[in-house]
């Protein structure tokens, strides 16, 4: 399917939603990519599980300081104000339910908000990482994904079939082709790519849509 959105497109239709001073907590890998992308005028203030909050955008390459990274191991910069805590105390803070917004991949979200995002099976190389407590801390929680997976099969469905990161803990879903909210147990359909039907978009889901009078379009700048 290529006529779709790029995960940077997907990371900047997601960042359009975080509100101004709001306390974000970012997935490792294509989640980070949603920190490029803050509206002018907003600025969210980022945590890290490993102790930071208020870090900035990428260092240019070269100037990176590895005593400063994420929890994805990636070098960071410092905005002003920007605090140091202990790791423990970065948890206390998730746990303590101080984030407006996670914002994580996944490998199958149900339409009843749950999350597989941590392992792909007995033969996959399990990786819990803090999403277990994001998504039972943070006041909401977001996925970012590729509608499919690489051999086509849907990544939203009826029922996860992969371990369980969280149960109903998922409110909204940002994919290559959709933005779908997850309410009362149903994938209600929000925005769609202008160029696809909604019975095209309905065949590469795996769980019945809700379709409300409007729906929006999916549309991202080149990014």
């Amino acid at each position: 399917m290529s006529d779709k959105l790029s995960n940077a497109q997907i990371a900047w239709r997601a960042a359009q939603d975080i509100e101004d001073g709001a306390y974000v907590n970012l997935g490792i890998g294509f989640p980070e990519m949603v920190a490029k992308f803050q509206p002018p005028g907003r600025q969210a203030i980022f945590h890290t599980e490993n102790g930071i909050l208020n870090f900035g955008e990428s260092p240019a390459p070269g100037e990176e300081d590895w005593d400063l990274i994420n929890a994805g191991k990636k070098a960071v910069t410092l905005k002003p104000g920007a605090a140091f805590f202990h790791h423990a105390d970065s948890f206390a803070m998730v746990r303590g339910g101080h984030l407006d917004v996670a914002i994580l991949g996944a490998y199958e979200v149900a339409e009843n908000g749950d999350l597989a995002n941590w392992s792909t099976g007995p033969k996959g190389v399990p990786a819990v990482g803090g999403a277990m407590d994001l998504v039972h801390g943070a006041k909401r929680v977001a996925v970012i994904t590729d509608h499919l997976t690489k051999d086509g099969r849907p990544k939203l469905v009826k029922r996860c079939t992969l371990p369980l990161t969280g149960v109903g803990c998922v409110t909204r879903v940002y994919t290559s082709l959709a933005v779908i909210d997850i309410e009362n147990g149903r994938f209600v359909l929000r925005e769609k790519l202008a160029a696809m039907s909604v019975d095209q978009l309905q065949a590469v889901t795996g769980a019945e849509l809700v379709v409300p009078d409007h729906i929006g379009d999916l549309a991202a700048p080149e990014v």
